[in-house]
């Protein structure tokens, strides 16, 4: 198995189910602060944005990019270490980390400040879930992981909706300075839980026994030992897993699906929170708790279902585990778009009560699907290496894409402020502009003491731009639907042939 040694205990940890669920839900805390932390910047974006007078293109930076970096190039090393040494340590140290640099972000007084300091909370953030996606591996047997991972990533709205609320509240109260550094401070309590609590389970704990193993006086699976360590087998685990993730037609097209996926939904989230305060003049607080309870709400009821429901299905076929995202994305995309096109906030934010609720129906089934597919010593580098790739496209580039294609809208519209429509637009994204939007209407706003006309021109363009290149970017989640329906096709076998390969029983 993966190259390594096995040996066969005699007895082996008995873990309730009680125990299980206090993990999942410490694991669960840790996700929600990981994505508040990553997050809130879509929040106080507005307010960054006004203070410091940067553009969008830089906000989408500050989102995207300057984060995903060290946190995409740091999962993979991290990833490594937790395949050979206590994930509940790595887990634990990453937190203080990751929590520290959020706090510092409030401390920042430029643009090039605040860039170095969530470089630091993306190299914080890397050392999460890997290792957390191989522990649920070992507390949760296969046929019930996709749920436990839905469960888990339930961390993301929840993390998007407390980032959004208390974020929003914080920028409006006090400053977006002390939204930072609020948020930042419960990552130590929440790091010293962990340690304290979770134990560090036996490698393939939860795997169902082999027919051979049966047969044995000792029924308790083989548990795979820590391998030496050698360069060459450091490259040749990475190897294996690249040729799992990249090289097997179902598992690649479900790692573009949600590559693509959410190469959308970081680029149109980071800007939906200033979507609402440019379209409709609501106020920090406001946004935030509306955009954190409708998206929080929908979009955790999607990701749970999405686990549950397909752990269901996937007793008829597994191929449902692609499938049921297909539906999903497709169905999201033109709700998604409908809510804003709407003419009022309060219209708006009741349309988008609906589309999570099918959108987020791809993260259990695809982190499912990833554990099965791997063995237990390359489950953590198998997130690492999803995460590498996917972040590194969708997070490092989601936010600037649609932060670029808002600014070139805006600046179409301010030059041409009787066009109308996204089609209009498509025709600026390369062209000039952009330069001149930013020196008239610095941070989106015009300065103060502008006359009313540049007051209206200013934010009629800015509002237009935000609009269609939100529009635009939500278009992606067809294309990933298209994905997931491709990964179908051969999945059962692929996870049938994966079982076989380890020597697993039905």
């Amino acid at each position: 198995m993966a190259g390594a040694a096995t040996t066969t205990p005699t007895t082996k940890p008995v873990f309730s189910e009680s125990y299980r669920t206090t993990v999942l839900g410490l694991l669960v805390v840790a996700y929600t602060f990981n994505f508040i932390d990553r997050t809130i910047i879509a929040t106080i974006g507005q307010a960054i944005k006004v203070d410091l007078k940067i553009t969008d293109t830089q906000l989408g930076l500050l989102g995207g990019i300057y984060f995903a970096l060290l946190y995409t190039l740091l999962g993979i090393p991290i990833a490594r270490l937790a395949e050979r040494f206590n994930r509940v340590n790595i887990i634990s140290g990453a937190i203080l980390i990751w929590s520290a640099f959020t706090a510092l972000c409030g401390t920042a007084t430029s643009f090039a400040q605040l860039a170095a300091y969530r470089f630091g909370v993306g190299f914080g953030e890397a050392g999460l879930s890997p290792p957390a996606h191989s522990l649920i591996s070992d507390y949760y047997e296969p046929k019930k992981r996709a749920s436990a991972l839905a469960v888990y990533s339930f961390g993301i709205p929840l993390g998007t909706m407390f980032g959004a609320v208390a974020g929003g509240w914080l920028a409006q109260e006090f400053s977006w300075r002390v939204a930072f550094m609020m948020v930042g401070l419960p990552g130590v309590l929440i790091a010293i839980a962990l340690k304290v609590i979770v134990k560090e389970p036996p490698r393939g704990h939860s795997e169902p026994h082999s027919p051979v193993a049966e047969q044995v006086i000792d029924p308790a699976p083989a548990i795979p030992q820590k391998p030496p360590f050698t360069w060459a087998g450091e490259f040749k685990e990475l190897g294996a897993v690249i040729a799992i993730l990249f090289g097997k037609w179902p598992v690649l097209h479900m790692v573009l699906g949600v590559t693509v996926a959410s190469f959308a939904g970081y680029g149109a989230g980071q800007f939906a929170p200033p979507y609402f305060s440019r379209a409709f003049g609501l106020d920090y607080a406001q946004v935030g708790l509306i955009t954190g309870l409708v998206g929080g709400f929908s979009a955790g009821l999607g990701t749970l279902l999405g686990g549950f429901l397909t752990d269901r299905l996937a007793k008829r076929s597994p191929a449902w585990y692609a499938l049921t995202p297909a539906i999903g994305l497709t169905i999201a995309a033109p709700i998604y778009i409908l809510a804003y096109m709407a003419p009022s906030w309060q219209a708006a934010a009741l349309i988008l009560l609906i589309p999570g609720i099918f959108h987020y129906t791809y993260l259990g089934p695809t982190f499912g699907v990833v554990q099965n597919m791997v063995d237990t010593r390359r489950r953590a580098t198998a997130t690492a290496l999803l995460f590498f790739f996917l972040n590194l496209i969708a997070l490092g580039g989601g936010p600037v894409f649609t932060g670029f294609i808002i600014d070139r809208f805006a600046a179409f519209h301010f030059a041409v402020p009787q066009a109308s429509g996204v089609l209009a637009s498509i025709g600026s994204l390369f062209g000039g502009g952009a330069a001149d939007f930013q020196s008239v209407c610095p941070g989106g706003i015009a300065p103060v003491g502008s006359g009313a006309d540049v007051v209206a021109q200013c934010q009629g363009a800015l509002v237009s731009g935000t609009r269609e290149g939100i529009i635009v970017t939500l278009l992606f989640y067809v294309w990933a639907g298209f994905h997931y329906l491709l990964g179908a096709i051969g999945l059962t076998k692929a996870l049938a042939k994966a079982r076989a390969d380890r020597g697993e029983a039905d």
